[in-house]
Protein backbone atom coordinates (compact mmCIF):
# COMPACT_ATOMS: atom_id res chain seq x y z
CA UNK A 1 0.00 0.00 0.00
CA UNK A 2 1.10 3.59 -0.44
CA UNK A 3 2.87 5.12 2.55
CA UNK A 4 0.87 7.29 4.88
CA UNK A 5 1.62 9.76 7.66
CA UNK A 6 0.01 9.28 11.04
CA UNK A 7 -0.08 11.14 14.31
CA UNK A 8 1.25 9.09 17.16
CA UNK A 9 -0.97 6.36 18.50
CA UNK A 10 -4.17 7.21 16.69
CA UNK A 11 -5.15 3.73 15.76
CA UNK A 12 -5.01 0.57 17.84
CA UNK A 13 -3.49 -2.65 16.59
CA UNK A 14 -6.14 -4.72 18.31
CA UNK A 15 -8.15 -4.45 15.10
CA UNK A 16 -6.07 -7.28 13.61
CA UNK A 17 -7.96 -9.93 15.60
CA UNK A 18 -9.30 -12.76 13.43
CA UNK A 19 -11.74 -14.33 15.85
CA UNK A 20 -14.34 -11.64 15.23
CA UNK A 21 -13.51 -10.06 18.60
CA UNK A 22 -12.28 -11.30 21.99
CA UNK A 23 -14.52 -11.47 25.06
CA UNK A 24 -13.07 -11.34 28.60
CA UNK A 25 -14.39 -13.29 31.60
CA UNK A 26 -14.44 -11.32 34.88
CA UNK A 27 -14.42 -12.93 38.32
CA UNK A 28 -17.45 -11.52 40.12
CA UNK A 29 -15.73 -11.63 43.50
CA UNK A 30 -14.06 -8.41 44.62
CA UNK A 31 -12.14 -9.67 47.69
CA UNK A 32 -8.54 -8.67 48.42
CA UNK A 33 -7.42 -12.27 47.89
CA UNK A 34 -8.25 -11.91 44.21
CA UNK A 35 -5.98 -8.87 43.86
CA UNK A 36 -2.95 -11.16 43.77
CA UNK A 37 -1.14 -9.15 41.10
CA UNK A 38 -2.05 -5.59 42.01
CA UNK A 39 1.12 -4.53 43.83
CA UNK A 40 3.65 -7.01 42.40
CA UNK A 41 6.65 -5.66 40.49
CA UNK A 42 5.38 -2.07 40.66
CA UNK A 43 8.63 -0.63 39.35
CA UNK A 44 8.46 -2.73 36.19
CA UNK A 45 4.83 -1.73 35.60
CA UNK A 46 5.74 1.94 35.71
CA UNK A 47 8.95 1.79 33.73
CA UNK A 48 8.05 -0.41 30.73
CA UNK A 49 4.96 -1.59 28.86
CA UNK A 50 3.42 -4.85 30.05
CA UNK A 51 3.05 -7.73 27.60
CA UNK A 52 0.72 -10.63 28.39
CA UNK A 53 0.59 -13.84 26.36
CA UNK A 54 -2.19 -16.42 26.76
CA UNK A 55 -2.79 -19.68 24.94
CA UNK A 56 -6.04 -21.51 24.31
CA UNK A 57 -6.68 -24.29 26.91
CA UNK A 58 -3.59 -23.32 28.93
CA UNK A 59 -4.20 -22.02 32.50
CA UNK A 60 -0.73 -20.43 32.57
CA UNK A 61 -0.04 -17.05 30.99
CA UNK A 62 3.22 -15.18 30.49
CA UNK A 63 3.62 -11.67 31.89
CA UNK A 64 6.70 -10.01 30.41
CA UNK A 65 8.01 -13.52 29.76
CA UNK A 66 7.30 -14.92 33.26
CA UNK A 67 4.78 -17.72 33.88
CA UNK A 68 1.74 -17.00 36.08
CA UNK A 69 -1.55 -18.69 36.77
CA UNK A 70 -4.40 -16.91 35.04
CA UNK A 71 -7.05 -17.71 37.65
CA UNK A 72 -5.42 -19.09 40.83
CA UNK A 73 -8.76 -19.87 42.49
CA UNK A 74 -10.52 -21.37 39.51
CA UNK A 75 -7.84 -22.71 37.19
CA UNK A 76 -9.54 -21.04 34.26
CA UNK A 77 -7.88 -21.29 30.85
CA UNK A 78 -8.70 -19.37 27.66
CA UNK A 79 -11.19 -21.16 25.45
CA UNK A 80 -12.91 -20.56 22.13
CA UNK A 81 -16.70 -20.78 22.20
CA UNK A 82 -18.78 -19.96 19.12
CA UNK A 83 -15.85 -18.17 17.55
CA UNK A 84 -15.16 -16.03 20.62
CA UNK A 85 -12.01 -16.26 22.72
CA UNK A 86 -12.78 -16.13 26.46
CA UNK A 87 -10.23 -15.28 29.17
CA UNK A 88 -10.51 -14.07 32.81
CA UNK A 89 -10.56 -10.26 32.87
CA UNK A 90 -9.22 -9.73 36.39
CA UNK A 91 -5.80 -11.22 35.64
CA UNK A 92 -5.49 -9.11 32.49
CA UNK A 93 -6.51 -5.75 33.92
CA UNK A 94 -4.60 -6.14 37.19
CA UNK A 95 -1.42 -7.24 35.43
CA UNK A 96 -1.72 -4.15 33.26
CA UNK A 97 -1.84 -2.08 36.44
CA UNK A 98 -5.61 -1.53 36.55
CA UNK A 99 -8.43 -2.67 38.82
CA UNK A 100 -11.72 -4.55 38.46
CA UNK A 101 -14.71 -4.04 40.78
CA UNK A 102 -18.02 -5.91 40.79
CA UNK A 103 -21.34 -4.68 42.22
CA UNK A 104 -23.61 -7.69 42.75
CA UNK A 105 -26.70 -5.56 43.40
CA UNK A 106 -26.49 -3.52 40.20
CA UNK A 107 -24.73 -6.33 38.29
CA UNK A 108 -22.15 -3.80 37.13
CA UNK A 109 -18.44 -4.28 36.40
CA UNK A 110 -16.16 -1.27 36.76
CA UNK A 111 -12.75 -1.44 35.10
CA UNK A 112 -10.17 1.24 35.89
CA UNK A 113 -6.89 1.80 34.08
CA UNK A 114 -4.98 4.99 34.75
CA UNK A 115 -7.46 7.85 34.48
CA UNK A 116 -9.91 5.86 32.34
CA UNK A 117 -12.96 4.07 33.73
CA UNK A 118 -15.22 1.63 31.90
CA UNK A 119 -18.59 0.58 33.34
CA UNK A 120 -20.65 -2.29 31.91
CA UNK A 121 -23.88 -3.87 33.12
CA UNK A 122 -24.87 -7.49 32.63
CA UNK A 123 -27.30 -8.03 29.72
CA UNK A 124 -27.07 -4.37 28.65
CA UNK A 125 -25.51 -3.17 25.40
CA UNK A 126 -24.99 0.27 26.93
CA UNK A 127 -21.50 0.83 28.32
CA UNK A 128 -19.75 3.92 29.65
CA UNK A 129 -16.21 5.10 29.01
CA UNK A 130 -15.45 7.99 31.37
CA UNK A 131 -19.23 8.61 31.65
CA UNK A 132 -19.67 8.81 27.86
CA UNK A 133 -22.39 6.43 26.70
CA UNK A 134 -21.49 3.84 24.05
CA UNK A 135 -23.37 0.98 22.40
CA UNK A 136 -21.75 -2.46 22.42
CA UNK A 137 -22.05 -5.14 19.72
CA UNK A 138 -22.51 -7.79 22.42
CA UNK A 139 -24.08 -7.38 25.84
CA UNK A 140 -22.04 -8.67 28.82
CA UNK A 141 -23.41 -11.89 30.29
CA UNK A 142 -22.61 -14.30 33.14
CA UNK A 143 -21.57 -17.90 32.49
CA UNK A 144 -20.53 -20.22 35.35
CA UNK A 145 -19.95 -17.34 37.73
CA UNK A 146 -17.82 -15.36 35.31
CA UNK A 147 -18.78 -12.16 33.51
CA UNK A 148 -18.14 -12.04 29.76
CA UNK A 149 -17.04 -8.59 28.67
CA UNK A 150 -16.30 -7.35 25.11
CA UNK A 151 -12.54 -6.83 24.60
CA UNK A 152 -13.12 -4.67 21.54
CA UNK A 153 -14.59 -1.84 23.59
CA UNK A 154 -12.17 -2.33 26.49
CA UNK A 155 -9.11 -2.28 24.24
CA UNK A 156 -10.26 0.92 22.55
CA UNK A 157 -10.96 2.58 25.89
CA UNK A 158 -7.69 1.60 27.54
CA UNK A 159 -5.48 1.72 24.45
CA UNK A 160 -4.16 -1.85 24.62
CA UNK A 161 -2.68 -3.58 21.60
CA UNK A 162 -4.14 -7.05 21.03
CA UNK A 163 -2.89 -9.62 18.55
CA UNK A 164 -4.19 -13.10 17.70
CA UNK A 165 -1.88 -15.80 16.31
CA UNK A 166 -4.03 -18.38 14.56
CA UNK A 167 -1.24 -20.92 14.16
CA UNK A 168 -0.11 -20.77 17.80
CA UNK A 169 -3.62 -20.14 19.17
CA UNK A 170 -2.17 -17.39 21.34
CA UNK A 171 -3.41 -13.98 22.39
CA UNK A 172 -0.87 -11.23 23.04
CA UNK A 173 -2.08 -8.17 24.93
CA UNK A 174 0.33 -5.30 25.35
CA UNK A 175 0.41 -1.89 26.91
CA UNK A 176 1.66 1.00 24.81
CA UNK A 177 5.02 2.41 25.84
CA UNK A 178 4.91 5.85 27.42
CA UNK A 179 6.20 8.75 25.29
CA UNK A 180 7.23 12.13 26.58
CA UNK A 181 5.73 15.34 25.19
CA UNK A 182 9.10 16.17 23.61
CA UNK A 183 9.24 12.76 21.92
CA UNK A 184 5.70 13.21 20.61
CA UNK A 185 6.41 16.68 19.26
CA UNK A 186 9.60 15.46 17.60
CA UNK A 187 7.88 12.54 15.89
CA UNK A 188 4.98 14.68 14.69
CA UNK A 189 7.36 17.32 13.33
CA UNK A 190 9.33 14.68 11.44
CA UNK A 191 6.13 13.32 9.92
CA UNK A 192 5.04 16.77 8.80
CA UNK A 193 8.43 17.49 7.26
CA UNK A 194 8.31 14.18 5.38
CA UNK A 195 5.39 15.46 3.33
CA UNK A 196 3.98 18.68 4.68
CA UNK A 197 1.84 19.15 1.56
CA UNK A 198 -0.05 15.86 1.89
CA UNK A 199 -3.79 16.40 2.47
CA UNK A 200 -5.09 15.85 5.98
CA UNK A 201 -7.53 13.07 6.76
CA UNK A 202 -9.17 13.46 10.16
CA UNK A 203 -10.24 10.40 12.11
CA UNK A 204 -12.23 9.52 15.21
CA UNK A 205 -12.95 6.06 16.54
CA UNK A 206 -16.15 7.39 18.11
CA UNK A 207 -19.13 6.65 15.83
CA UNK A 208 -21.73 8.94 17.39
CA UNK A 209 -23.79 11.94 16.25
CA UNK A 210 -21.55 14.22 18.32
CA UNK A 211 -18.35 12.84 16.78
CA UNK A 212 -19.81 13.19 13.28
CA UNK A 213 -20.48 16.89 13.88
CA UNK A 214 -17.05 17.37 15.46
CA UNK A 215 -15.16 15.82 12.55
CA UNK A 216 -17.23 17.86 10.09
CA UNK A 217 -16.24 21.04 11.94
CA UNK A 218 -12.57 20.13 11.48
CA UNK A 219 -12.99 20.45 7.70
CA UNK A 220 -13.66 24.19 7.86
CA UNK A 221 -16.61 23.83 5.49
CA UNK A 222 -18.59 27.00 4.84
CA UNK A 223 -22.14 25.69 4.56
CA UNK A 224 -23.82 28.61 2.80
CA UNK A 225 -26.77 28.57 0.43
CA UNK A 226 -28.44 25.29 -0.46
CA UNK A 227 -26.37 22.43 0.92
CA UNK A 228 -26.76 18.95 -0.55
CA UNK A 229 -25.93 16.01 1.71
CA UNK A 230 -25.31 13.08 -0.60
CA UNK A 231 -25.83 9.70 1.02
CA UNK A 232 -27.57 6.41 0.33
CA UNK A 233 -31.12 5.99 1.56
CA UNK A 234 -30.53 2.21 1.58
CA UNK A 235 -32.15 -0.62 -0.35
CA UNK A 236 -34.87 -2.50 1.60
CA UNK A 237 -35.26 -4.69 3.47
CA UNK A 238 -31.96 -4.99 5.37
CA UNK A 239 -29.15 -2.86 3.95
CA UNK A 240 -26.53 -1.20 6.13
CA UNK A 241 -27.24 2.45 5.28
CA UNK A 242 -26.27 5.20 7.74
CA UNK A 243 -29.12 5.60 10.20
CA UNK A 244 -30.95 8.91 10.69
CA UNK A 245 -30.12 8.82 14.40
CA UNK A 246 -26.43 9.02 13.52
CA UNK A 247 -26.51 11.65 10.77
CA UNK A 248 -29.46 13.78 11.89
CA UNK A 249 -27.54 16.34 13.97
CA UNK A 250 -25.09 17.03 11.15
CA UNK A 251 -27.78 17.41 8.51
CA UNK A 252 -29.71 19.82 10.74
CA UNK A 253 -26.55 21.79 11.58
CA UNK A 254 -25.94 22.62 7.92
CA UNK A 255 -29.65 22.93 7.12
CA UNK A 256 -28.97 20.36 4.43
CA UNK A 257 -31.14 18.49 1.97
CA UNK A 258 -30.54 14.76 1.66
CA UNK A 259 -30.04 14.08 -2.04
CA UNK A 260 -30.20 10.82 -3.98
CA UNK A 261 -30.77 9.57 -7.50
CA UNK A 262 -32.83 6.63 -8.67
CA UNK A 263 -31.19 3.26 -9.17
CA UNK A 264 -30.69 1.57 -12.53
CA UNK A 265 -31.08 -2.02 -11.37
CA UNK A 266 -34.75 -2.16 -10.40
CA UNK A 267 -35.60 -2.68 -6.76
CA UNK A 268 -37.49 -0.34 -4.44
CA UNK A 269 -35.64 2.84 -5.43
CA UNK A 270 -35.73 2.71 -9.22
CA UNK A 271 -38.67 5.11 -9.50
CA UNK A 272 -39.07 8.42 -7.70
CA UNK A 273 -42.34 7.69 -5.88
CA UNK A 274 -41.02 4.39 -4.58
CA UNK A 275 -37.69 5.94 -3.69
CA UNK A 276 -39.33 8.70 -1.66
CA UNK A 277 -41.34 6.06 0.18
CA UNK A 278 -38.15 4.20 1.09
CA UNK A 279 -36.63 7.45 2.36
CA UNK A 280 -39.68 7.97 4.53
CA UNK A 281 -39.73 4.37 5.75
CA UNK A 282 -36.05 4.60 6.69
CA UNK A 283 -36.64 7.77 8.72
CA UNK A 284 -34.86 10.34 6.55
CA UNK A 285 -37.86 12.56 5.82
CA UNK A 286 -38.25 13.02 9.57
CA UNK A 287 -34.89 14.81 9.82
CA UNK A 288 -34.64 16.70 6.51
CA UNK A 289 -36.07 17.28 3.08
CA UNK A 290 -35.18 14.49 0.65
CA UNK A 291 -34.61 15.29 -3.02
CA UNK A 292 -34.49 12.56 -5.67
CA UNK A 293 -32.35 14.64 -8.01
CA UNK A 294 -33.22 12.86 -11.26
CA UNK A 295 -36.96 13.03 -10.67
CA UNK A 296 -37.08 15.37 -13.67
CA UNK A 297 -34.31 13.64 -15.60
CA UNK A 298 -30.60 14.15 -16.18
CA UNK A 299 -28.33 17.04 -16.96
CA UNK A 300 -24.91 16.73 -18.54
CA UNK A 301 -21.75 18.16 -16.99
CA UNK A 302 -18.28 18.00 -18.56
CA UNK A 303 -15.39 15.98 -17.22
CA UNK A 304 -12.41 18.35 -16.95
CA UNK A 305 -9.43 17.50 -19.13
CA UNK A 306 -6.73 16.11 -16.84
CA UNK A 307 -3.19 17.47 -16.90
CA UNK A 308 -1.91 13.90 -16.66
CA UNK A 309 -3.46 10.67 -17.86
CA UNK A 310 -6.58 10.21 -19.94
CA UNK A 311 -10.23 10.38 -18.92
CA UNK A 312 -12.37 7.35 -19.70
CA UNK A 313 -15.46 9.56 -20.16
CA UNK A 314 -15.68 13.17 -21.24
CA UNK A 315 -19.15 13.95 -19.83
CA UNK A 316 -21.19 12.87 -16.84
CA UNK A 317 -24.97 12.49 -16.48
CA UNK A 318 -26.22 13.65 -13.09
CA UNK A 319 -29.60 14.33 -11.55
CA UNK A 320 -31.00 17.57 -12.97
CA UNK A 321 -31.70 18.97 -9.50
CA UNK A 322 -27.97 19.13 -8.77
CA UNK A 323 -28.06 22.64 -10.23
CA UNK A 324 -30.19 23.73 -7.24
CA UNK A 325 -27.32 23.32 -4.76
CA UNK A 326 -24.45 25.60 -3.88
CA UNK A 327 -22.25 23.08 -2.08
CA UNK A 328 -22.21 19.40 -1.24
CA UNK A 329 -21.24 17.11 1.63
CA UNK A 330 -20.46 13.55 0.60
CA UNK A 331 -21.60 11.43 3.55
CA UNK A 332 -20.70 7.89 2.58
CA UNK A 333 -20.98 4.58 4.36
CA UNK A 334 -17.66 2.87 3.62
CA UNK A 335 -18.15 -0.83 2.76
CA UNK A 336 -17.52 -3.43 0.08
CA UNK A 337 -19.22 -3.42 -3.30
CA UNK A 338 -20.11 -6.30 -5.58
CA UNK A 339 -18.82 -4.57 -8.72
CA UNK A 340 -16.43 -1.82 -7.60
CA UNK A 341 -14.78 -3.81 -4.80
CA UNK A 342 -15.40 -1.06 -2.28
CA UNK A 343 -17.62 1.95 -1.93
CA UNK A 344 -16.52 5.22 -0.36
CA UNK A 345 -16.33 8.89 -1.30
CA UNK A 346 -15.53 8.35 -4.98
CA UNK A 347 -18.38 5.92 -5.53
CA UNK A 348 -20.78 8.18 -3.61
CA UNK A 349 -19.84 11.14 -5.82
CA UNK A 350 -19.99 9.26 -9.11
CA UNK A 351 -22.55 6.46 -9.06
CA UNK A 352 -24.44 8.19 -6.24
CA UNK A 353 -24.78 11.59 -7.93
CA UNK A 354 -25.33 10.00 -11.33
CA UNK A 355 -28.88 9.78 -12.60
CA UNK A 356 -30.21 6.32 -13.43
CA UNK A 357 -28.94 7.01 -16.96
CA UNK A 358 -25.62 8.22 -15.60
CA UNK A 359 -25.19 5.07 -13.51
CA UNK A 360 -25.35 2.94 -16.66
CA UNK A 361 -23.02 5.35 -18.46
CA UNK A 362 -20.40 5.00 -15.73
CA UNK A 363 -20.79 1.25 -15.31
CA UNK A 364 -20.33 0.72 -19.04
CA UNK A 365 -17.21 2.89 -19.07
CA UNK A 366 -18.87 5.49 -21.28
CA UNK A 367 -20.20 3.04 -23.86
CA UNK A 368 -23.93 2.78 -23.13
CA UNK A 369 -26.80 4.80 -21.67
CA UNK A 370 -29.06 1.79 -21.26
CA UNK A 371 -26.86 -1.21 -20.46
CA UNK A 372 -24.47 -2.29 -17.73
CA UNK A 373 -22.22 -3.93 -20.29
CA UNK A 374 -19.44 -1.93 -21.88
CA UNK A 375 -15.69 -1.45 -21.98
CA UNK A 376 -14.76 -3.72 -19.07
CA UNK A 377 -13.98 -3.57 -15.36
CA UNK A 378 -11.08 -1.13 -15.39
CA UNK A 379 -13.03 1.21 -17.67
CA UNK A 380 -15.87 1.23 -15.12
CA UNK A 381 -13.48 1.98 -12.25
CA UNK A 382 -11.83 4.79 -14.22
CA UNK A 383 -15.20 6.27 -15.16
CA UNK A 384 -16.05 6.57 -11.46
CA UNK A 385 -12.98 8.75 -10.93
CA UNK A 386 -13.82 10.81 -14.00
CA UNK A 387 -17.42 11.32 -12.89
CA UNK A 388 -16.32 12.43 -9.43
CA UNK A 389 -13.93 14.89 -11.04
CA UNK A 390 -16.84 16.28 -13.08
CA UNK A 391 -19.00 16.87 -9.99
CA UNK A 392 -16.16 18.53 -8.07
CA UNK A 393 -15.34 20.75 -11.04
CA UNK A 394 -19.02 21.65 -11.40
CA UNK A 395 -19.18 23.01 -7.85
CA UNK A 396 -15.80 24.71 -8.11
CA UNK A 397 -16.96 26.59 -11.19
CA UNK A 398 -20.03 27.90 -9.40
CA UNK A 399 -17.99 28.99 -6.37
CA UNK A 400 -19.13 26.11 -4.21
CA UNK A 401 -17.29 23.50 -2.20
CA UNK A 402 -17.38 19.74 -1.72
CA UNK A 403 -16.18 17.92 1.41
CA UNK A 404 -16.14 14.22 2.19
CA UNK A 405 -16.95 12.05 5.21
CA UNK A 406 -16.73 8.24 5.31
CA UNK A 407 -18.29 6.27 8.15
CA UNK A 408 -16.62 2.90 8.70
CA UNK A 409 -19.28 0.89 10.50
CA UNK A 410 -21.26 -2.23 9.59
CA UNK A 411 -18.40 -3.18 7.25
CA UNK A 412 -20.06 -5.73 5.00
CA UNK A 413 -18.51 -6.89 1.73
CA UNK A 414 -21.77 -5.75 0.11
CA UNK A 415 -23.05 -2.28 -0.68
CA UNK A 416 -26.06 -0.42 0.72
CA UNK A 417 -27.64 -0.95 -2.69
CA UNK A 418 -27.95 -4.63 -1.69
CA UNK A 419 -31.16 -5.21 0.25
CA UNK A 420 -29.82 -8.43 1.73
CA UNK A 421 -26.09 -7.88 2.22
CA UNK A 422 -23.64 -10.28 3.80
CA UNK A 423 -23.46 -9.83 7.55
CA UNK A 424 -20.41 -7.75 8.50
CA UNK A 425 -17.57 -9.96 9.74
CA UNK A 426 -15.25 -7.23 10.97
CA UNK A 427 -15.59 -4.63 13.68
CA UNK A 428 -16.43 -0.96 13.28
CA UNK A 429 -13.43 1.36 12.82
CA UNK A 430 -14.53 4.98 13.03
CA UNK A 431 -15.35 8.12 11.05
CA UNK A 432 -12.87 9.73 8.65
CA UNK A 433 -13.16 13.06 6.83
CA UNK A 434 -11.16 15.14 4.36
CA UNK A 435 -11.38 17.75 1.64
CA UNK A 436 -9.61 15.23 -0.65
CA UNK A 437 -11.74 12.25 -1.76
CA UNK A 438 -8.75 10.19 -2.93
CA UNK A 439 -6.83 10.65 0.32
CA UNK A 440 -9.97 9.80 2.30
CA UNK A 441 -10.72 6.58 0.42
CA UNK A 442 -7.04 5.59 0.53
CA UNK A 443 -6.93 6.08 4.30
CA UNK A 444 -10.00 3.88 4.72
CA UNK A 445 -8.51 1.23 2.45
CA UNK A 446 -5.27 1.29 4.45
CA UNK A 447 -7.15 0.74 7.70
CA UNK A 448 -8.83 -2.28 6.14
CA UNK A 449 -5.54 -3.63 4.81
CA UNK A 450 -3.96 -3.35 8.25
CA UNK A 451 -6.27 -6.26 9.08
CA UNK A 452 -5.91 -8.24 5.87
CA UNK A 453 -4.65 -11.26 7.84
CA UNK A 454 -7.41 -10.88 10.39
CA UNK A 455 -11.07 -10.01 10.31
CA UNK A 456 -10.60 -7.67 7.34
CA UNK A 457 -9.67 -10.59 5.07
CA UNK A 458 -13.04 -10.94 3.36
CA UNK A 459 -13.27 -7.24 2.51
CA UNK A 460 -9.69 -7.19 1.21
CA UNK A 461 -10.54 -10.19 -0.95
CA UNK A 462 -13.62 -8.40 -2.32
CA UNK A 463 -11.55 -5.30 -3.14
CA UNK A 464 -8.78 -7.22 -4.85
CA UNK A 465 -11.10 -9.55 -6.75
CA UNK A 466 -12.63 -6.46 -8.42
CA UNK A 467 -9.29 -4.65 -8.87
CA UNK A 468 -10.82 -1.95 -6.69
CA UNK A 469 -7.54 -0.15 -6.01
CA UNK A 470 -7.40 0.84 -9.67
CA UNK A 471 -10.08 3.45 -8.90
CA UNK A 472 -7.58 5.24 -6.65
CA UNK A 473 -4.73 4.79 -9.11
CA UNK A 474 -6.69 6.44 -11.89
CA UNK A 475 -8.18 9.12 -9.65
CA UNK A 476 -4.73 10.22 -8.53
CA UNK A 477 -3.41 10.09 -12.09
CA UNK A 478 -6.06 12.49 -13.39
CA UNK A 479 -5.46 14.90 -10.51
CA UNK A 480 -8.62 14.25 -8.47
CA UNK A 481 -6.56 13.91 -5.29
CA UNK A 482 -3.60 12.35 -3.54
CA UNK A 483 -3.06 8.82 -2.26
CA UNK A 484 -0.58 10.20 0.27
CA UNK A 485 -2.06 11.82 3.35
CA UNK A 486 -1.60 12.83 6.95
CA UNK A 487 -3.92 10.91 9.27
CA UNK A 488 -4.84 13.09 12.24
CA UNK A 489 -6.80 11.79 15.21
CA UNK A 490 -9.32 14.14 16.82
CA UNK A 491 -9.90 11.82 19.80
Amino acid sequence: MRSKLKTVGIFIAFLAIVCGGFVFLANNSSTDENNVYAEEETENVLSSPKVLSLKIDNPIMKVNGKDREIDPEGGTAPVIISGRTLVPIRAIIENMGGTVDWNGETRESTLTYGEDVIRLVIDSQTAYLNDTENTLDTAPTIINGRTMLPIRFIAEGFGFDVDWNEGEKTITISEKAAMSENDTASQNTSAAQANENAPVVYMTKDITPEALVEIYDKLGFNAEGNVAVKMSTGEPPASNYLRPELIGDLVKKVDGTIVECNTAYGGSRSETAMHKQVAEDHGFTAIANVDIMDEDGSMTIPVPTPENGTSRITEDYVGEHLENYDSLISLAHFKGHAMAGYGGAIKNMSIGVGSSEGKLWIHSGGVSHDSWQGAGQDAFLEAMGDATSAVVDYFNNKGGQVVYINVMNRLSVDCDCDGNPAEPDMHDIGILASTDPVALDQACIDLIYEQKDGDGASLVNRIESRNGLHTLEHAEEIGLGSREYQLVSID
